[in-house]
């Protein structure tokens, strides 16, 4: 009965959040903690249909290989594609580095079951809580982030705002290319409904590339048939905090007040919400198509952002998590 009721107030949490803002981590939590209780209720009843009884095991054994067999196995084939086809930046091999991370933390465990020191218990199973804890975060996240890019508004759109992405030289890549395509798309949806909005490209010059993105995207556009007079050129961002900083500026210095939409991909979609709810921006995010490969390295990437900017939080937590867990087994 105390998980029905904790997974019922989870519940209530997490719409009342939603509801305030759709832009908060906490709605993922309170998502993430209302499935793990929901479930714990159902496992825990003893008046469950035999049939039920036995798909619910078979699924719960079926998820364990799949987390310790399938996946880790999975990200490193994804990591070493990653590596041959994006290069060997630290962000391309972090499937790679994920999926080492689990086989070892099974091996250690598989090791500690056949040891009897009461340390070695301690230190794998803190480490155990710990993957625990930053999975669950994961998967909350991770659910939270496809329930947000499928909801919200979609049309009614004064400005369209479409944060870049590097450049090939001065070629637009087709990770950028699906961000410009969704702009455009949405461009079109609103002038067939009556009226244009403007949209600002977003993008510095880097090192490596020849032009701005910003210059870069401006004329993919007008090749996709976006007017030029409507495109406003925003050539400084280098972050997307800069993106929907200095996107804002030019709209405000243009006189707008009406809705506004960021379009990026859409791994990256529930970030640039958080990110714009801290900047007090009222806005929509959408998300464009990206390539399969490129989804499980920039999701992680993605995670670890977040994660970075609350590290207290994220280390006072799990600390808690295992300090409980050390006065259990060390006592």
């Amino acid at each position: 009965m105390l998980y029905a009721i904790i997974a019922v107030l989870s519940a209530v949490l997490f719409v009342l959040g939603v509801r305030r803002d759709r832009r908060r981590i906490a709605n993922a939590v309170w998502l993430g903690l209302t499935l793990v209780f929901a479930f714990l209720w159902l496992v825990s009843r003893d008046d469950l249909p035999v049939w039920l009884d036995d798909a619910i095991g078979w699924a719960v054994l079926v998820g364990v290989l799949g987390a310790v067999l399938v996946l880790p196995v999975a990200l490193i084939v994804n990591g070493v594609v990653m590596l041959r086809r994006e290069g060997r930046g630290l962000a391309n091999l972090l499937s790679l580095l994920t999926g080492v991370a689990i086989i070892v933390l099974v091996a250690f465990f598989v090791l500690a079951l056949a040891d009897e020191r009461t340390w070695v218990h301690a230190v794998v199973g803190s480490l155990v809580i710990v993957a625990a804890y930053v999975a669950f975060l994961f998967v909350s996240l991770l659910l939270y982030s496809i329930i947000y890019g499928k909801t919200g508004r979609r049309t009614g759109f004064d400005a369209v705002i479409v944060l870049g992405a590097g450049l090939n030289g001065s070629r637009v890549p087709p990770l950028l290319a699906s961000r410009l395509d969704r702009a455009a798309a949405v461009f079109r949806r609103e002038v067939a409904a009556g009226h244009a909005p403007l949209v600002v490209v977003s993008g510095g010059q880097g090192a490596d590339e020849d032009v701005s993105e910003a210059t870069a995207m401006r004329r993919y556009l007008i090749g996709r048939d976006v007017p030029e007079e409507l495109i406003v050129l925003e050539d400084r961002a280098t972050t997307t905090e800069e993106n929907l900083r200095y996107s804002r500026a030019l709209l405000t210095e243009r006189g707008h007040t009406g809705r506004t939409v960021a379009v990026t991909n859409n791994f990256h979609v529930f970030r640039t919400a958080v990110l714009a709810r801290r900047m007090r921006m009222r806005l929509e995010v959408i998300g464009s198509r990206t390539a399969w490969y490129f989804l499980p390295s920039a999701f992680l990437r993605e995670f670890v952002a977040l994660l970075a900017r609350h590290p207290i939080t994220h280390t006072v937590l799990p600390g808690l998590l295992v300090a409980l867990y050390l006065l259990l087994v060390l006592r």
